[in-house]
């Protein structure tokens, strides 16, 4: 019997994922090879079922990206029979669009913003479908399910429309787009249930193994050629699983025994860190994250 807490999520979720495809010329769903996505890449799934997804997927290429995701997003979204495009910030900074950070804590994260402004300029895209959670960040309280951005991308709380009774306005000018977030209500807990109900698979990244790390500032990174090592960085080996996989440089791994959705669930129950502690790169500020939405972040 299914969980009916999940199910009105899921109801939902689809819910909203058909209005996209109604009310749109040209969405796209944005995939990054994170659970988040993948979960709406199943509900997408769902709710278009037996035909094809309708749309295609974005993904937006750090170039430092982790290799299992690589590998999980290519055959996970060929089992799905969906088009691809991918954004590379590689390409970026060798156009002169956005400068590689250097030192210690230098990352691409922030450098996706340029390249995802683009990828949509460039294929027409007017609505993106992303994988945000109200439970990740205290900015995404700000946000609504059909986000407006201005024909610069830009995001502003203050233009944002209401949406009583899930009533949801795509009606845009030209220029302008829109993020949409179907899973706006999940929690992180309501996700790994679902990807247990669904048996959803998943990059082996979120399950316990062991890796290869650079302790610094108490966290533990990736060993990879795009960390910038430093005297008081350590390389050790240590069972570890990943919160979220996003890029190498600025995703920390937790310790971990984990080798199943009910044990992740059981260690994320008793951690008083959350989900987004462990990237380091939303601790450059307190408003990291706001203000590269405001830049047109996802």
């Amino acid at each position: 019997m299914k969980n009916k807490h999940l199910k009105a999520l899921e109801d939902e979720s689809i819910y909203i994922i058909r209005e996209v495809a109604a009310q749109f010329q040209r969405p796209v769903l944005l995939f990054s090879g994170g659970k988040d996505s993948i979960t709406m890449a199943h509900l997408a799934m769902k709710a278009f079922y037996p035909a094809k997804i309708p749309f295609p997927f974005l993904h937006i290429d750090t170039g430092h990206n982790f290799p299992e995701t690589l590998e999980f997003r290519d055959h996970y979204l060929e089992e799905l029979g969906v088009e691809l495009f991918i954004g590379s910030v590689q390409e970026s900074i060798d156009a002169n669009r956005v400068q590689e950070e250097t030192g210690k804590y230098a990352s691409r994260n922030a450098l996706q913003t340029t390249t995802l402004l683009d990828s949509i300029s460039q294929y027409q895209f007017d609505a993106c479908l992303g994988g945000a959670r109200r439970d990740e960040e205290k900015s995404r309280a700000k946000e609504r399910i059909f986000s407006v951005r201005d024909d610069f991308g830009q995001w502003d709380a203050k233009r944002q429309r209401p949406e009583p009774f899930l009533m949801l306005n795509g009606q845009i000018q030209f220029g302008e787009n829109v993020r949409v977030f179907p899973i706006s209500n999940w929690t992180e807990k309501d996700i790994w249930e679902y990807i247990l109900q669904e048996q959803i698979p998943l990059p082996s990244l979120y399950f316990s193994h062991l890796r290869k790390l650079v302790k610094r500032d108490g966290s533990y990174l990736s060993y990879s050629p795009y960390l910038h090592l430093v005297d008081t960085d350590e390389i050790l080996e240590k069972k570890v699983r990943f919160r979220t996989i996003g890029d190498m440089t600025c995703t920390a791994a937790v310790a971990s025994d984990a080798i199943s959705i009910e044990d992740v669930l059981a260690e994320n129950a008793s951690s008083k860190q959350s989900e987004r502690g462990a990237r380091i790169d939303d601790k450059r500020s307190e408003a990291a994250l706001e203000e590269r939405k405001r830049d047109g972040y996802f």
